[in-house]
């Protein structure tokens, strides 16, 4: 799949811009701050509805501007598809399929698949747990588009339970508060285990592939991993760290990936029910995927805390590089190779992580990349040039 048009209306600091592509790569130059990331960040927003940049929509209107537009033209085989997605101030966002009738926003994921690479990945290994959690959710809703609503229905929830666990902190607990929080339990122990069931499934497949980014990217010397932690398994405390661990939820407990969601509904009840003085008293609740961990690995060290900033670097693109490699696999059943977006990532990276990243992504059905000179691009990813100008593109270089 390759992305043949895009178009922005008050998207970030274009009024409008229009920017045609094709196959192979193609690079972007232009000085920093002149709105190369923006049309990146907006092929990226099509692929998976957030942006890599912001966690909310506001930033992404044109100031002053009360909806933006993204347009894009995406080729898969002999099959083309137009997409519209209309990101919109204070109401739900919108999108549009071969110009039919208006969708859900959510209607048009699946449609458009990418793999973004940035500086802000390095938060990936360096942040707070919730940038990993985000990785994980971002990769699965991109594979698997109905997991969309596993995520909004878990959120839903736990914006519930989460304001009847606040409401009663300070007053006193009623047995009508227990009943109803009884309720919340169980909904949020359904949603939790389908949303957790279906991390563990992911992981089991990117593991194999971020071991091999890795190798590929380094001297090979250091394995690398990831493990997860649930929440299930212990109680983490307020940075992710394990705290206390639920009685009903032993030292030892079984390997969580052997279990059914039915299985794990079941733990998640067990551990609200461990976890529930702890939760009144603190007004938020401590257990379910929103809490969980993947630990990255770098031999038999977490690499957060102890990788250096080239193993951290390393580590980044190995993830980003594993997500591409399962969704390649997935192209075997019918899914649709991604697009390799990489924004500004190599003049951050030493000569050679730039070559060794270039040599592996240069065969992907469309690379774009940006960069601020023509000296940051090596000579693997030779292809169009195209300059960016203030305010929208002055063609090719």
């Amino acid at each position: 799949m390759y992305l043949e048009h895009l178009s922005l209306t008050d998207f970030r600091s274009y009024a409008q811009v229009d920017l045609k592509l094709g196959p192979g790569v193609t690079v972007l130059v232009g000085s920093n701050g002149i709105g190369k990331t923006n049309l990146m960040e907006a092929i990226g927003y099509l692929a998976t509805l957030s942006s890599h940049r912001v966690s909310t929509d506001a930033p992404l209107l044109r100031f002053g501007a009360e909806r933006a537009m993204i347009r894009a033209k995406l080729v898969r085989g002999e099959q083309s598809t137009v997409i519209e997605l209309e990101i919109n101030a204070g109401r739900a966002n919108r999108g549009r399929i071969n110009r039919g009738n208006p969708v859900r926003a959510r209607d048009i994921l699946g449609i458009c698949h990418t793999v973004l690479f940035a500086p802000e990945d390095l938060a990936l290994v360096k942040g707070d747990p919730s940038n990993r959690r985000r990785f994980l959710d971002e990769l699965l809703v991109s594979l698997m588009p109905m997991h969309a609503a596993t995520r909004s229905d878990y959120d839903r929830v736990l914006k519930q339970r989460n304001a009847l666990l606040k409401s009663v902190r300070t007053g006193k607990f009623t047995s009508a508060h227990e009943a109803t929080l009884d309720v919340w339990d169980q909904h949020m122990a359904r949603a939790g285990a389908e949303l957790l069931h279906a991390r563990l499934e992911l992981l089991e497949r990117l593991r194999p592939h971020l071991k091999n980014a890795y190798a590929q990217l380094t001297d090979g010397s250091k394995d690398a991993g990831a493990i997860y932690r649930s929440t299930i398994q212990g109680v983490l405390d307020d940075d992710g760290g394990p705290a206390e661990r639920p009685a009903a939820v032993p030292e030892g407990a079984e390997d969580l990936r052997a279990l059914s969601v039915e299985q794990l509904t079941e733990r998640y009840v067990q551990a609200f029910a461990a976890a529930r003085r702890k939760e009144l008293e603190r007004g938020i609740s401590l257990v379910g995927p929103h809490r969980d961990e993947l630990e990255l690995v770098l031999g038999q060290a977490p690499a957060k805390g102890y990788a250096s900033h080239g193993e951290t670097w390393s580590m980044c693109l190995s993830l980003r590089l594993a997500s591409y490699y399962v969704m390649l696999d997935d192209t075997r059943t019918g899914g649709s190779a991604p697009i390799l977006i990489l924004d500004d990532v190599f003049a951050e990276l030493d000569v050679q992580r730039r070559r060794k990243l270039a040599a592996i992504v240069a065969g992907a059905e469309q690379v774009l990349v940006t960069a601020a000179v023509d000296a940051d691009i090596p000579e693997e990813l030779a292809g169009r040039r195209v300059k960016v100008v203030p305010g929208g593109i002055d063609g090719e270089g």
